[in-house]
């Protein structure tokens, strides 16, 4: 195996006394695509949340791209420089256009003359297909349009490694397509992706390799297509029975 561009090393965390991630051990190579999947209180987002220190471990490694996520802020401010994350909720600012929303990080973390971070704002919105609404305000543009900006903003640092916490579960059914599918173009282009979905149908198309979790353990992980086709734990035969 390669370099990993994500080590996780025997990690845990608790929220008191309430553990949520046991003995997390995972590995991900550079432009893998790897889906989390799980029932509701598995540890799945609080896994990903980890990897860019919006959540803090206890125990254990997380290496990330060489460098340590630990106390060291510069240690942290690096790494956030190089992992984008989507979340469910869109948290753009209402009161900045798309634009805007999207030009915030690169001018003010990467210190980017204003003219060419609108240039690679307007690239990246072109990406998802939203590059006319660059103009708006969030308010004015539907759930699927939102969460396809908040791509195209978390892509506008250029990242190497994108995280996506459930990002299309806020959304109604007809608007989840079209943000599925500028995830599957990102990664067609080869983007390092670590994806929590209930969207089995995304992760058969683009994951290299799927992960089942439960009670804050990593039950399961196998290529996709044995994953889906030759589960071996009981718990994940019994979850994939009741989603697909």
């Amino acid at each position: 195996m390669a370099d990993p561009i994500i080590k996780i090393e025997n990690m845990n965390k608790w929220f008191g006394d309430f553990q949520v991630l046991k003995d997390i051990n995972l590995s991900v190579e550079k432009n893998k695509k790897i889906v989390v999947c799980g029932p509701s209180g598995s540890g799945k987002s609080t896994l990903i949340r980890c990897i860019n220190r919006l959540e803090e471990h206890q125990k254990g490694n997380i290496i990330v791209d060489g460098t340590e996520l630990d106390e060291n802020t510069k240690n942290i401010e690096a790494i956030r420089a190089e992992v984008g994350m989507v979340f469910q909720q869109f948290n753009l600012f209402p009161h900045l256009s798309i634009l805007d929303n999207c030009t915030l990080a690169p001018i003010w973390v990467k210190k980017l003359p204003k003219k060419q971070a609108e240039e690679l704002a307007m690239k990246q919105l072109e990406q998802v297909q939203i590059s006319d609404q660059a103009k708006k305000f969030p308010g004015q543009l539907s759930g699927g349009q939102q969460q396809r900006c908040a791509i195209a903003r978390a892509l506008c640092m250029e990242p190497k490694i994108m995280l996506f916490d459930e990002p299309t579960s806020a959304l109604d059914p007809e608007m989840i397509k079209e943000v599925l599918d500028a995830m599957v173009n990102l990664a067609k282009a080869g983007m390092t992706m670590i994806v929590v979905t209930h969207e089995m149908g995304f992760a058969k198309e683009v994951a290299d390799e799927v992960i089942f979790m439960d009670e804050g353990l990593i039950v399961e992980r196998a290529p996709t297509k044995e994953f889906f086709a030759n589960p071996k734990n009981d718990r994940t035969k019994l979850f994939l029975s009741q989603i697909l």
